[in-house]
């Protein structure tokens, strides 16, 4: 299977509410701005743009809409997880099916899924769909938290499975990727705070919300990695760490959308029961936003 060059920094959307439903205005605009801000791929549906929290409608919506205005100029990693495998599997295909360069699976569950089931649902997908598929661990909105050993088994399995993006927020799973899949299991950070030890342990990319507000750090970050200018590296890291905390604690929705909005980008609130950004928070934000600059 041809695998897009997935690297660097990867932009997650958000998805812009009004009166009316989803915003398609606005969610072109904050695409045009990521992708202007130099992102190396765009991520739409993911936890930032509570794509949990849309009817299906409003999923297909948002998914043609991003792939066509993304179009072509950066890959689109689309996430599809939903409860069940017949529903993943359905916007899987509509996600292919409009151009998405790669798709991205969570397991998500209600009941506790076994190993089998985990790998059975991702084989699915997989013969389901042409397209690669990015296997997506993070436990904190999934409630399923993969082994290393059982990330291995599906890629191993499933041919277009061809990439992982660990967001456990445990270093050690991703040193344990390298050495066990020795070498060969492209992976990807989802964990803000981790950064620089995911580079460092040989991550090929950050999948990150922090774009919408901090492009050229984020980029500047991943440039000195490139290079290996550890200092200048660790410097950029440590100076953007306090926000990159912040949007992480405070719900990724609720910071990107009230950080856009203090950016001149109204993208409304974030769906219920997510709660908008508080007052309170939205100065704090604002405060860390003002020290960046």
């Amino acid at each position: 299977m041809s695998t897009p060059n997935i690297h660097g920094i990867i932009g997650y959307t958000i998805t812009p509410f009004s009166a009316n439903g989803v915003d398609l205005e606005a969610l072109g605009r904050s695409i045009d701005r990521l992708i202007d801000s130099g992102v190396h791929a765009i991520a739409p549906l993911g936890s930032t743009g509570e794509g949990a929290y849309l009817s299906d409608a409003e999923w297909d919506q948002v998914s043609e809409f991003s792939i066509k205005h993304v179009a072509k100029r950066v890959p689109t990693i689309v996430s599809v997880s939903d409860l069940t495998t017949a529903k993943a599997v359905r916007r899987a295909r509509f996600a292919e099916a409009h151009g998405a360069d790669v798709v991205m699976v969570l397991p998500a569950s209600y009941w506790k899924l076994s190993e089998a089931e985990i790998l059975a649902h991702y084989r699915a997908i997989g013969e389901s769909i042409g397209v690669p598929i990015m296997l997506y661990n993070n436990p904190a909105t999934s409630g399923t938290d993969m082994s290393v050993e059982l990330i291995l088994r599906i890629f191993n399995a499933v041919d277009n499975v061809t990439m992982v993006k660990e967001s456990t927020g445990d270093i050690q799973r991703m040193h344990k990727l390298q050495l066990l899949g020795e070498g060969q299991v492209p992976f990807y950070n989802g964990c803000n705070p981790l950064a620089l030890e995911a580079f460092a342990a040989g991550a090929k990319g950050w999948c990150t919300a922090a774009p919408n507000l901090i492009p050229q750090l984020n980029l500047d970050l991943y440039e000195a990695v490139l290079a290996n200018d550890l200092g200048k590296a660790r410097e950029l890291f440590y100076r953007q760490l306090p926000l990159l905390d912040f949007i992480l604690k405070g719900g990724l929705p609720a910071t990107i959308k009230a950080g856009l909005r203090a950016t001149g980008l109204e993208v409304g609130d974030p769906r219920l029961p997510v709660f908008p950004l508080s007052e309170a928070g939205c100065n704090q934000l604002q405060g860390l936003l003002k020290a960046l600059r």
